[in-house]
């Protein structure tokens, strides 16, 4: 089929909800490295790896040929059964993670993995509310889209009870108008009386990402997270951190994002870069939080012997690439070039993120930072144009979201900032020039 019948077929045969980008979407068929190619023949550098997901490269070899060699070993057993793979990857997630975590529960997404770890908090704790945070996004399920908070993904009213939505530590938007840091970081200290009058005073959880990722990759200040959980604990819940994008080595010089923050959870949630691309979702505890869970589960492809294979090797290239160096040391020059760009063009009104994770706000006007949401979707068209893919999130959906593959080259970085700075120049005529 060309191109134009695949999107014809998609139309007619998958479910409208399901988003897509530019006014003719992408038909990719192929990618190597950071390059990827669509059914026309045409050649795109991806700055977006599929969402955070291909973390490593498209068609990195050591997680290609493991994919292989267990698919001719053996495709599948349930957790009912014990495999090598699986408690390989356990035993290195146990390893990489921080402070006690050592025990995993592996499923299919990061939906799945927010579910299971939402569950076990209310387990172990005895409590039923959990405390989120507005611009976070937990996946699609009922519960999930409960938890986010971005009225665009919740297609349904409030049907889940119990889920308190504390404000987000959002500075270039700050909800409580102050600016930091005189403002005291009121944005934590803010949970507090949210337990206090929109709980019965004994949370099971707070879930949070280290940088909101479909939020627009807020980036806290770095007090917010011993604020934030520290108020948590003290009235006995728990910490859920969900590294789903922020997770191995993307935020640089960590293997994952809270640790730059110095706060370590009793639950973490990953999926996405995992697997380098292979459907793996996990949810990581302490053996005292795990433990608690005493009634029988299972998962049926959670744990598959192909999918770990697929991690297990991802995991050992990004330990043998040192990609949580490699991510920082990539994005100290792509934040360089972010910088640049944003005191050539006024339409942007904030650079922010850590390591590969980099998200750039695009604004009508720096004073009353109206979001530039139409010249958003046209910067996307643009960026495609010149053969660059590039994401977008935000609440209001101008919001630049940039996290190319962690083995991406120093040219290529090169390469993509100019090709961001063409587009930048296409979309950017009668923006305003006062900084």
């Amino acid at each position: 089929m060309n191109a134009n019948a695949v999107r014809q077929k998609q139309r007619e045969f998958l479910f409208p909800c399901i988003t897509t980008y530019y006014e003719d979407p992408l038909v990719l068929v192929e990618g190597r490295g950071c390059v990827v190619k669509d059914a026309e023949g045409r050649d795109y550098l991806d700055f977006f790896g599929g969402i955070l997901t291909v973390s490593l490269e498209h068609g990195q070899p050591d997680v290609v040929d493991a994919v292989k060699a267990q698919v001719e070993k053996m495709t599948h057993v349930s957790t009912l059964y014990v495999t090598e793979p699986q408690v390989r990857v356990a035993e290195r997630l146990a390893r990489l993670t921080p402070g006690k975590l050592k025990k995993s529960f592996f499923t299919n997404s990061g939906t799945e993995a927010d579910e299971t770890a939402i569950l076990l908090a209310k387990i172990y704790t005895g409590q039923q509310e959990i405390i989120v945070l507005r611009h976070g996004y937990s996946g699609r399920s009922l519960l999930a889209t409960n938890l986010t908070g971005h009225a665009g993904w919740r297609p349904l009213p409030s049907l889940v009870p119990g889920i308190k939505h504390a404000l987000s530590p959002y500075c270039y938007r700050c909800p409580l108008g102050l600016t930091y840091p005189s403002c005291g970081v009121k944005c934590a200290q803010d949970i507090e009386e949210l337990i206090r009058t929109e709980t019965n005073g004994r949370p099971a959880a707070f879930l949070a990402e280290p940088i909101q990722g479909v939020g627009g990759f807020i980036t806290p200040p770095r007090e917010y997270f011993e604020i934030a959980v520290g108020i948590v604990r003290k009235y006995g819940g728990v910490f859920i951190c969900d590294e789903v994008q922020t997770g191995f080595g993307r935020t640089g010089d960590h293997w994952f994002g809270i640790e730059h923050w110095g706060v370590e959870p009793e639950i973490m949630t990953m999926a996405k870069g995992i697997a380098n691309g292979l459907p793996v979702g996990a949810t990581v505890a302490t053996p005292e939080v795990a433990d608690a869970w005493k009634a029988l589960t299972i998962s049926t492809f959670g744990g598959n012997p192909v999918t770990m294979a697929a991690a297990d090797a991802t995991l050992r290239v990004m330990e043998r690439e040192n990609v949580p160096k490699r991510a920082a040391q990539r994005g100290a020059q792509l934040r360089a070039h972010l910088e640049a760009l944003r005191e050539k063009f006024p339409i942007i009104g904030e650079v922010r993120g850590l390591g590969l994770m980099q998200g750039v706000e695009l604004v009508e006007d720096r004073d009353t930072r109206e979001p530039a949401t139409q010249r958003t979707v046209a910067l996307l068209e643009a960026a495609k144009r010149r053969g660059l893919l590039i994401g977008k999130g935000g609440l209001y959906g101008n919001v630049l979201r940039i996290a190319p593959p962690m083995l991406i080259s120093a040219a290529e970085v090169d390469e993509g900032a100019r090709l961001l700075e063409e587009s930048l120049a296409a979309v950017s005529a009668g923006v305003p020039s006062r900084a």
